[in-house]
């Protein structure tokens, strides 16, 4: 089992900055690629980032794209995504993810393939 609280999430103005911390308890952390994904009222929840095992790859939904940095602690069992230049369509509750991964594959950016799921932190842009 994995356990995945995330944090860091706000109101905030359009062109601001927020970091979102999701800190991970019980099985190895350094085992799982991390992900963020997002849902906003009345869509579908979307994929945001992904990270790797080692944090040597990382991958990002071409929305956030330039605007966002996913990394991760090892140390800490604690993933970030910072985003900056916020967009009111950043609006969202933003989860993270644990996916443990068959070899040789480091990264993924379908929810289907990530076992366990945070409850969310909201981030609300304005304009």
């Amino acid at each position: 089992q994995v356990q995945l609280v995330e944090s860091g999430g706000g109101l905030v103005q359009a062109g601001d900055s927020l970091r979102l911390s999701c800190a991970a308890s019980g099985r190895t952390f350094s085992s799982a690629a991390m992900g963020w994904f997002r849902q906003a009222p009345g869509k579908e929840r979307e994929f945001v980032a992904t990270i790797s095992r080692t944090g040597g790859s990382t991958y990002y939904a071409d929305p956030v794209k330039g605007r966002c940095t996913i990394s991760r602690d090892n140390a800490k069992h604690t993933v970030y995504l910072q985003m900056n230049s916020l967009k009111p369509e950043d609006t969202a509750l933003y989860y993270c993810a644990a996916a443990f991964l068959a070899p040789g594959l480091v990264t993924t950016t379908l929810p289907e393939e990530y076992a366990y799921w945070g409850q969310g932190t909201q981030v609300t842009v304005s304009s």
